[in-house]
Formats: C-alpha cells, structure tokens, sequence
C-alpha cells in the first residue's frame, strides 16, 4: 500500500459506511477521526485535461514500449511465486476440505529490513558490535523466539496454507519516518492471526462444545499482541489493512460426502477476497472495501481509530469444489476491473489443464496440483502490466477522476495474489 494513514487525532468525520453480502455480521462503523493526512500515493497526476491522455498515449507508443522494457529491467525486485508460506501445514485437525494454494508477489521497491529484536540478533558481550545483522546467516524474523509466519513482499504480507489464506496491505507512507515500519505491522498482524486461530482449533473442547471460527475475534487478538510487540523499546510505528479466509464446513464431518465447504472471511480496509468458479467463468463472491475518504481505508496500527472488533466485516460464504479463492492486496484491484480478473483466473485453470504453465503433481484438472501458483501468477502480471503503463485506464484512475482528481495510467503499488482450490481433503 501506500497512501494514507492517520495522525494523531484533531477533528471528528462520520465514516465512510461498509457493507457486507450474504451471510454476515459486523461491528458499529461508528465515527472516525479525521486528521492531517500524509499521502505518498502511487497514482500519476496530470494537470491537464482528461481527453489529453488519448492523445498523448497515441502520440507515445513507441516510448511507452521503452519505458516498460526499463522498468522490467532496472527498477523493480524481481516478481516472487510460491505454493505455500512458511510454515507448511496448520496443527489443525483434518477437516473435509482443504485448499490447495499459490502466490505470486510483485514489490514496487525493495521491503524495509525489519528492526532489532525482529531480525537482528543482540549482541553477546561489548567487544560485539551493537549490530549483528550484517554476520547473521539466518535472516528469517522473529518474534517471541518464534519465526514470523507468512510472507513479506514492500510493505505487504500474505500466508498460504490448508485452511487460512491472507493478504495484508500495509500503509507505505509509514516509510517517511524514522521508525515506521509498514511491513512489519502487516506480517506481524498476519502472524499473530494464525496463532489466535490455530490455538483455538487445537483448544481441548467438551463432549457438548464443537468448534465453530471466530475469525474477527482472533485477529481482536492479532491486534492486541501486535500493539504489544511493536510498543516499549520495540517501538515501531505502521498500519495495515487486513483481509483473510478461512475455510470450514457444514455438515457431519464424519459424513464427508454429505459434508458443505464455507468459507469464513474477514476484511478491515481495502484488500479483497474473491470467490471466483472458473467452470463457470462466474463471481460468486467479493469482499467490501472500507474507506475513511479517497485514498485513505480503514487501517489498523498507530493512532487509527479502527479495531477488529469493532470495524471488521465477516461474512460466511458457501463454496463448491472445485472454487478458487483470492486474497488480493489493492494492488491488484487498483488495476484490474472485476471482469477482467475473473476472466483472467478463469482462462489460466483452462491453460492449465491443457498442459500449460509448468509440470502437474498429478491430475491437472480445476486447476489442481501446481495450477494455483500459475494462477496467481498470472494474475499478478495482469495487475503489474497495467500497473507500470503511464497511459492504461484502471480503475484507481477512475475513481480519482470521480473524487476530482486528474489522473491517468495504472497505479504502481505493491502486488500480492495467493490463490486457493478449493478441494475434498481425500
């Protein structure tokens, strides 16, 4: 992300108002304050007129192909992709879906490192130097002595596994000051999520109590453990939008075949979950964007008024085999339309099972075995094409003409995609 975040509070706005589909339960919106706002938006400006950008973009073709082929080659980390995020599996018990997952990661600049304690280790005697992270072999990040589950691509964070997908977008703006650090708050928020939610599936129940998700109260927890990592002689300063899924059931477990997948999300700010059916080329499902004003969604972290509790919006959504599931940071929502990523998800599945996009583990139909990485790689490039063309129309520049603001071209912000099949847990 980049864009907006709240500084300390000066006057009082009512909200900006969040909805919810199907199946779904959320908190009082209430108000929210309006303060001074710093803006490190990604988004290109003209003062010239809008009907200027036909004809400078058809006056600059052959520029633009050169500034693509600089852009690809010099100014960006190299586009990641994986299936799963470290660590592999959930220690959960087997249910009768799972996913099968990929990601793909494109950053728009190189991620801050993560400060002391969270990656360098403390010195062990005064002849060390104060820092030791220029010798440290093991650069994963800790927290609590227990290495950050997830992700980090720029100031995102996204995790994969069974159960749980999540894309988190933390605020870029917070790279300004001296002590910000975005993309820690997003993987830390990330991070502590999945333990709130994986210690209470494993939590021993009573004969009478059955397990039932409670995702807005774990990432309340998330919420409350990140306050207390990043406060103290920790003191890290960020926030972060938050968006995940969990998948569950309805039904007899024991029973699989009689046995419905649902699936729970959650969202606060402006990252999206996206239930697309590709045999179908059809959208089931997409999450609610929340915003305070243009440019600035709900956020949790330092001097934001949003909490989990009171902000987030779940909603439980009934799948089928055979769907796919994005968690998406606004990356690619910022420059792709609707249609257009469930075209493109739709048409990958099909490349798929016809041989394309890499070797299978097995059958390849739906998308199986290996295909969800190709999805989500797939999609990302889409976003990311857009994104660094000066003279696309994408939806960010729409809806910034719409607020009165002159804009033109895709907005270059970070892009993360984790894709999920949804599968019969054979």
């Amino acid at each position: 992300m980049r864009r907006s975040f709240l500084l300390p509070l000066l006057a009082s706005t009512p909200a900006a108002t969040s909805s919810s589909s199907a199946s779904s339960t959320s908190g009082a919106l209430g108000y929210a304050t309006r303060a001074p706002i710093l803006r490190r938006s990604g988004r290109r400006t003209s003062l010239g007129a809008y009907p200027a950008i036909a004809l400078r973009k058809q006056q600059q073709q052959q520029q633009r192909r050169w500034r693509h082929h600089d852009l690809d080659r010099d100014v960006f980390p190299e586009p990641e992709t994986g299936g799963e995020t470290p660590p592999l599996t959930d220690s959960c018990p087997k249910l009768p879906f799972r996913f099968e997952t990929g990601f793909a990661l494109f950053a728009k600049r190189a991620p801050r490192p993560f400060p002391p304690p969270f990656l360098s280790p403390p010195s062990g005697s005064f002849s060390d130097p104060l820092s030791t992270h220029h010798q440290s072999r093991d650069k994963r990040v800790f927290v609590d002595g227990e290495v950050i589950r997830g992700w980090t691509n720029g100031d995102d964070a996204v995790y994969a596994s069974d159960y749980f997908i999540c894309a988190n977008d933390g605020v870029g703006a917070w790279s300004m000051r001296p002590r910000g650090h975005a993309g820690l708050w997003s993987r830390l928020i990330l991070h502590f999520w999945v333990a709130a939610m994986q210690e209470d599936i494993t939590r021993p129940s009573t004969n009478n109590q059955h397990y039932k998700p409670d995702p807005v109260a774990y990432l309340q927890t998330a919420y409350e453990r990140t306050l207390d990592a990043t406060s103290g002689p920790n003191d890290c300063q960020g926030t972060t939008t938050a968006s995940g899924a969990q998948l569950f059931y309805k039904g007899d477990a024991s029973a699989a075949e009689s046995s419905v997948p649902l699936l729970y999300v959650t969202n606060l700010g402006d990252s999206q979950i996206m239930v697309v059916r590709p045999r179908d080329q059809e959208m089931i499902y997409k999450s609610t964007e929340q915003w305070h004003w243009f440019d600035c969604p709900r956020q949790l972290g330092t001097n934001s008024p949003d909490t989990p509790t009171e902000n987030a919006v779940m909603d439980i959504v009934e799948l089928e085999e055979g769907d796919v599931v994005l968690a998406m940071s606004d990356g690619v929502i910022d420059n792709l339309w609707e249609h257009e990523i469930v075209e493109n998800v739709s048409k990958s599945v099909r490349r798929w099972e016809r041989g394309e996009g890499g070797p299978a583990d097995g059958d390849r139909y739906g998308g199986a075995n290996g295909g969800m990485t190709f999805v989500a790689e797939e999609l990302m490039n889409a976003a990311r094409t857009v994104a660094v063309d000066p003279f696309a129309e994408s939806p960010f520049m729409e809806h910034a003409i719409e607020e009165g603001l002159a804009s033109e071209g895709g907005k270059l912000d970070d892009i993360s995609v984790v894709a999920a099949l949804c599968r019969r847990n054979n």
